[in-house]
């Protein structure tokens, strides 16, 4: 037998996967894993195409196409008043998991200890793993969306070497507020503590609420990687194309690891993206279309027996279950697809302890015909 050490141990196929997959096996309504089953605009399916016509179909520049690092550039500055260098902060990346992993693997070793607020997105804490850092949770109580910052504070130690923030939040949907800005600016000053802020969610804020991002705050911007995705605003998940923006001193040690994970990211749709983003109305108008999408969603819920949890941002909807079973999540997940034909993700799945609340994720970036079908399955249980 040839003997293999597993770099994660107990980690099999992400819950997403498992879901959809079993969604499939029973042709149940998935609104577990979070992508549209609505077409995104034929306009941008077009301009891919002229790109490939036109011979765009070699190795774009390791750090990404010129004229889209200039647009997210042009775009942050505009949208935060935070000038970034497209040439030396700016990379173009295949999704905003791949510059998660390509952040946490270009400044991680073995030792250091990386501060998450759970439930996380779940991609995280194994990558911390991998490069032999150690995790050090914050939970998130579901009664309040509110962060203890002095509990947080407690978390640090001589070892701390980053902090994973998330907001929009997937799978929760809050955001981060003023306040909370502030406190994490206090807890780094004078620090060395890098910051990764996972705003792929950034345009899908709620209610007239504000997206306040890292990049708009000089003390934080100095310190740290910022996520970003094409995917969710353009409705093509699949593309699997994003971006991260930071200070030179990062973004070195960032192409470092990226070049030999992807090297650069597929040449034909940087060319759309960055034709159709030429229309500053494609990220304005994603807002009120998704607003309506979760308003919507939120009106049929209320015919179920399911409590609705707060959702400021994202295209996702928590609900608690504990008024209809005590089952655990994975179990009532697992239930909802095989005797009602609805697929959801259990919310322990975001967490490195598999902590169980009795609640589940639904995503609303759907047709409104799917999301009436599925809630008309939903109001059976």
């Amino acid at each position: 037998m040839i003997s293999s050490h597993s770099k994660l141990p107990g980690i099999g196929t992400n819950i997403f996967s498992v879901m959809s997959t079993l969604a499939e096996e029973h042709q149940a309504i998935n609104l577990s894993q979070g992508f549209p089953d609505y077409a995104c605009d034929p306009k941008l399916i077009e301009l891919v195409s002229d790109a490939m016509k036109n011979g765009d179909n070699q190795y774009a520049p390791m750090a990404g196409l010129p004229v889209l690092r200039n647009l997210v550039a042009d775009k942050v500055n505009h949208t935060h008043q935070a000038a970034y260098n497209p040439d030396l902060e700016v990379t173009i990346t295949a999704g905003g998991t791949q510059a998660i992993f390509t952040a946490l693997a270009s400044c991680i070793n073995p030792g250091d200890e990386v501060i998450i607020f759970e439930p996380a997105y779940d991609c995280y804490a194994p990558t911390i793993r991998m490069f032999g850092g150690l995790v050090k949770p914050y939970s998130m109580a579901f009664t309040e969306d509110k962060i203890d910052w002095d509990m947080v504070k407690k978390l640090f130690s001589a070892n701390t070497k980053m902090i994973i923030i998330n907001s929009p939040h997937n799978p929760t949907g809050c955001i981060l507020q003023e306040d909370d800005i502030q406190a994490l600016i206090k807890l780094t000053r004078d620090t060395d503590v890098l910051i990764l802020s996972d705003e792929v969610y950034e345009h899908l804020v709620y209610d007239g609420k504000q997206h306040l991002s890292v990049a708009a705050y000089p003390e934080l911007r100095e310190r740290a990687f910022i996520i970003a995705s094409f995917g969710k605003v353009l409705h093509t998940t699949g593309w699997k194309v994003g971006y991260c923006i930071a200070p030179d001193f990062l973004m070195k040690e960032f192409r470092k690891i990226h070049q030999f994970n992807v090297f650069s990211v597929n040449t034909p749709m940087q060319v759309a993206i960055a034709n159709y983003l030429q229309d500053e109305t494609v990220y304005s108008d994603v807002t009120a279309f998704f607003q309506q999408k979760r308003d919507y969603f939120r009106s049929l819920l209320a015919q179920t027996r399911f409590e609705m949890l707060p959702c400021e941002g994202s295209y996702f909807q928590c609900v608690t279950y504990k008024a209809i079973s005590d089952e655990g999540d994975y179990a009532l997940a697992t239930r909802l697809i095989k005797e009602f034909g609805v697929a959801a993700i259990p919310l322990s799945a975001f967490y490195t302890r598999s902590t169980d609340c009795q609640v589940l994720r639904f995503c609303f970036a759907k047709k409104q015909e799917t999301l009436e079908n599925a809630v008309n399955r939903l109001i059976k249980l």
